[in-house]
């Protein structure tokens, strides 16, 4: 059993190394809640994906930050814990908010991972020894400035190149591409903008070679999706849609996609995650990792996630140094010129927390206590 001492929420502030744009608008810096736990003398942590505002999902760093202080926090302060796959259970009363879920779930891991004295990865299932690297290039400024940032992600390495697009910034921009790098692995993200009437639109895309279309309709679908990808060669990815192992299954019946997008806060935690990979390992539907602008805690444990044997795709995990001036978490990942970060091999995350600059970039900060408990 797992005893926990203490609970520290934290909301910090961020700002992004480089202003990053998708058809829900444009982010200059991030507002984080993190998760540190105190138990076993360890200290384990955590962290909440949640954006600023309800528009990728229908959390926000401040509705997290609620039910953290109101729901999450006391119930886990409360628990006898066997370990990460106890929280489900734990949590199951309170219905949604599946990112504020995530960062304790995903603390309580990291903690076993440390109690045992195992990589995260390995207690998770996880067997590779690298993971292979792509990254997502939000809309530019400019076709110009697109071409030189591809350039550069090529030039380090990066295995894929995932374009945020929206009407209006789609097929001159996959042209564009394509004309100078024919051959590069390249996908789009369209995070739900498109819809019925550009249907004949989007089946134009099939000339461009590729690897996905990213959730292009409703971020709640299956149905339509249906319809998109029996009308289209590229395969469809579904990412807002999958919330859990179930929406995978009635997705992959549906044929809605033939690719999923997991990412870890998005379903709730590392026991959804996990269940959601099989699921598609089941049924031989490929997946990959998606990124949530994270800092290295939430990157730390995006890492262990993509070392399961069905993350077979590139995903969006990459460099620390793409997002942020200075990382919370030394060493920062790094990602080699082969497009692979290596998967750490040292009990818990394998990164170490600088609990420092988290404290000079803390502008919230709440803290819960076990009381003691009395043996009879």
């Amino acid at each position: 059993m797992l005893t926990i001492d203490a609970i520290h929420l934290r909301e910090i502030n961020m700002p992004l190394a480089h202003p990053f744009e998708t058809s829900f608008g444009l982010t200059t810096g991030r507002r984080i809640m993190l998760v540190e736990i105190e138990a076993e003398g360890l200290t384990a942590w955590g962290e909440c994906v949640a954006g600023e505002h309800p528009y990728f999902s229908d959390e926000m760093v401040d509705t997290a930050w609620i039910i953290a202080e109101t729901e999450l926090a006391p119930r886990l302060l409360e628990a006898d814990l066997e370990g990460g796959n106890s929280c489900p259970t734990l949590f199951k009363q309170v219905r949604g908010h599946r990112m504020a879920k995530a960062a304790f779930e995903n603390a309580v891991w990291d903690l076993e991972a440390q109690v045992e004295r195992v990589p995260l990865a390995k207690l998770l299932g996880g067997t590779r020894k690298v993971i292979p690297c792509g990254v997502s290039i939000g809309i530019q400024p400019s076709l110009e400035q697109l071409m030189d940032k591809i350039a550069t992600e090529l030039d380090a390495g990066y295995q894929r190149i995932k374009l945020k697009c929206k009407p209006g910034w789609d097929n001159r921009i996959f042209e564009a591409v394509r004309k100078v790098w024919p051959d590069i692995l390249l996908s789009c993200d369209a995070n739900s903008v498109y819809r019925m009437k550009d249907l004949d639109h989007i089946t134009t895309w099939d000339e461009f070679g590729l690897l996905m279309i990213e959730q292009p309709l409703w971020y709640d679908d299956f149905y339509f999706h249906s319809m998109l990808q029996k009308r289209i060669e590229t395969a469809i990815c579904l990412d807002e849609a999958i919330r859990n192992r179930r929406d995978a299954l009635a997705a992959i019946d549906m044929e809605s996609c033939r690719i999923i997008n997991i990412k870890v806060g998005r379903v709730g935690g590392f026991c959804e995650a996990v269940a959601v990979h099989n699921a598609a390992a089941e049924r031989g539907i490929p997946v990959w990792c998606g990124g949530m602008l994270e800092t290295g805690i939430g990157r730390a444990h995006n890492i262990a996630l993509s070392s399961l044997p069905n993350f077979s795709l590139p995903g969006d995990v990459s460099a620390s140094s793409r997002y942020w001036e200075q990382d919370i978490i030394e060493p920062a990942v790094t990602v080699s010129s082969k497009g692979e970060i290596t998967v750490p091999t040292t009990p818990g995350r394998g990164f170490e927390v600088q609990k420092d600059r988290i404290e000079r970039l803390t502008v919230r900060r709440q803290s819960f206590h076990a009381k003691a408990r009395v043996t009879v």
